[in-house]
């Protein structure tokens, strides 16, 4: 306690006690007086290894925050929590691989809360999947107030990382075996979490591409708008051995902080005070800098909202020599707020950007505003704060192809799955929650995995096995792997109208082995397609087929639906045993399947 109060107080602790604190009564004969033999033994217990064994990919960092590690109001340097969790992942990437790392790319991030001097940072990462020669690294970050005891959540990173050898060539990387059910799920939606970074940039230049050219500039009453160019920042640093890892190359955290840093002044200029930095943009790093370079970084505001404004960083790197061309390091985005004494945020002054870059630069981040709201929403909910119906367009549907697949996944990864009802070849099981009952129906067909996913997928053909389904209208193309379909069926309810829906299907194939075939669905909105007097419009919030090879002709299928209220009284019938209905609509589903999969082996074959 004596130590914490003087680090608060922002008095120099001396060396000898700081080391006294560190090692413990190392060399000592006997404990000290005030720990009695029952805390020894608490104390030796929560020393233990835990009962279950640890991913050997997870890395632990706690770190005390010192004054040196704060800015002038007390809290942690965002730059230096990036240093932390940069250094942790790539520890944990280096127990993979068995051989050297370097980030690759970062996600956003999202920081919830600030860290004051005298509490604890604590990092946990781990590898949730290593795909040829990259992996992805998953970064929980906490802190530990230690008076009162108490644990809070400060943000959740996933980084990708890239191993190479020795003479700097990659390396292909042994395959990961999660164990526990959370390492299972997390290895499944990664995969669906690279996929949306490979198309990241795709979707801004999409949005952009249809948003118009013209800049226009937001009002507001009594502000006067700054000009963009008086926030310009530009600063060099030298790459010293300490800014390095192991390989002379210059540490992904370090840049960070030296990104964060040039960024704070930038925003600082707009606002005359003092910003918070609320959120990082996914960024990609461009290749390496080494031991000796000189780094320049360059900052500049490039659109400021009412509450919020984004700065523009870039980092390009040059040796000695500054007639050779600078190297493009990396480029980020980064959020800011300012607070007032309640915590609220303040309305920032309008900017005003310069004529061309500037303009094009104010346009991207408005773009980018979109994005990451839809990215936020879709992607960072809990499934149950999702709507069921989201509205779909060009800028979010990537975002929601990833939820409608990740949701799927991540019912298929619970535990608790119980068996309610067991037909000849059919199983169904149902898992009860406390907002959602789900059921999963199950068989093992005499069909190629490949032919069943291909004939599955086509919502189109469905109401040759479904008599639920009277038709599916493909209503758009968005591309190979996702469709939306206004699909017509009948009601389960005692309305004598029709049902419509508007589905959007989204196709995976396997990404690795063990993975299993995907088709998963979820209720969208299109302007195209309103509900009308016509139809009782229905929604579904996850459901979907997962097709798991269990020989070369042979294939488990398994469909699976978290039942909306206007279905679950068909779902209890059935569960119950009043109805067979499903077991006949997948005995259905098995002869579909057995008479086309010759015309689907032909078709794909003449495609081929």
């Amino acid at each position: 306690r004596c130590l914490l109060k003087m680090v608060k107080e922002n008095i120099v602790v001396p060396e000898e006690i700081l080391s006294f604190c560190c090692n413990g009564f190392q060399g000592s004969t006997s404990p000290p007086c005030s720990q009695d033999p029952g805390e020894r033994e608490e104390a030796a217990g929560a020393m233990a290894s835990p009962s279950h064994p640890r991913n050997p990919t997870e890395v632990q960092m706690s770190q005390l925050v010192l004054p040196c590690h704060t800015n002038h109001r007390g809290e942690l340097s965002i730059g230096q929590l990036l240093k932390w969790i940069d250094t942790a992942a790539c520890l944990s990437a280096e127990r993979h691989a068995g051989c050297p790392c370097v980030t690759a790319s970062m996600d956003d991030i999202y920081f919830e809360h600030t860290i004051s001097v005298g509490q604890v940072v604590n990092i946990k990462a781990k590898v949730n999947r290593a795909f040829n020669s990259s992996m992805e690294v998953g970064i929980q970050v906490s802190y530990e107030d230690l008076c009162s005891g108490k644990h809070y959540s400060i943000c959740k990173a996933y980084a990708t990382f890239v191993a190479h050898s020795s003479s700097g060539t990659k390396v292909k990387l042994k395959p990961l075996i999660p164990q526990t059910e959370e390492e299972k799920l997390e290895h499944s939606i990664a995969a669906e979490r690279r996929r949306m970074r490979l198309v990241h940039k795709d979707t801004l230049k999409d949005l952009l591409t249809r948003s118009p050219h013209e800049t226009e500039l937001e009002t507001r009453d009594g502000s006067v708008a700054v000009p963009a160019d008086k926030t310009r920042v530009e600063s060099v640093e030298l790459v010293l051995p300490p800014h390095a890892n192991h390989q002379g190359n210059t540490f992904g955290g370090q840049i960070m902080a030296w990104m964060e840093n040039v960024a704070t002044i930038a925003a600082s200029r707009l606002c005359h005070a003092h910003p918070t930095l609320r959120a990082i943009e996914m960024f990609h790093f461009r290749g390496p800098s080494q031991v000796g370079d000189r780094l320049v970084l360059k900052a500049i505001v490039n659109n400021a909202f009412k509450n919020s404004m984004e700065v523009g960083v870039c980092a390009e790197a040059y040796g000695q020599e500054m007639s050779v061309s600078r190297r493009h390091i990396n480029s980020a985005f980064m959020t800011f707020v300012v607070l007032d004494q309640e915590g609220r945020p303040r309305t920032l002054p309008m900017l005003a950007p310069e004529q061309g870059d500037g303009e094009r630069r104010y346009r991207e981040a408005s773009a980018r505003k979109k994005i990451r709201l839809d990215r936020k929403y879709v992607v960072s909910c809990k499934q149950t704060e999702v709507p069921l119906s989201v509205p779909w367009d060009q800028s979010n549907k990537v975002y929601l192809s990833y939820n409608n697949v990740s949701a799927l996944k991540t019912l298929v990864a619970k535990a608790n799955w119980a068996l309610a009802r067991e037909k000849e070849k059919v199983q169904m099981y149902t898992l009860e929650e406390d907002k959602f009952l789900s059921f999963r129906i199950e068989m093992s067909v005499r069909i190629a995995a490949c032919q069943a996913f291909s004939l599955l997928s086509d919502l189109r053909r469905r109401h040759e096995w479904d008599s639920h389904y009277l038709s599916a209208e493909l209503v758009q193309q968005v591309d190979d792997d996702d469709m939306i379909y206004h699909v017509v069926s009948q009601t389960l309810s005692s309305e004598n109208k029709l049902q419509d829906f508007v589905i959007l299907a989204s196709r995976r194939k396997p990404c690795g082995k063990g993975d299993p075939y995907v088709v998963a669905f979820r209720s969208v909105t299109l302007p195209t397609h309103p509900a009308t007097a016509s139809f009782t419009r229905g929604e579904t919030i996850c459901s979907g087929f997962c097709i798991w090879p269990e020989s070369e002709e042979t294939s488990k299928v398994a469909y699976y639906n978290q039942a909306t209220p206007g279905y679950l009284n068909y779902v209890t019938t059935n569960v119950a045993g009043l109805s067979s209905d499903f077991c006949a609509t997948f005995e259905a589903c098995e002869k579909f399947l057995l008479k086309n999969k010759e015309d689907d082996l032909i078709v794909r074959l003449q495609n081929l």
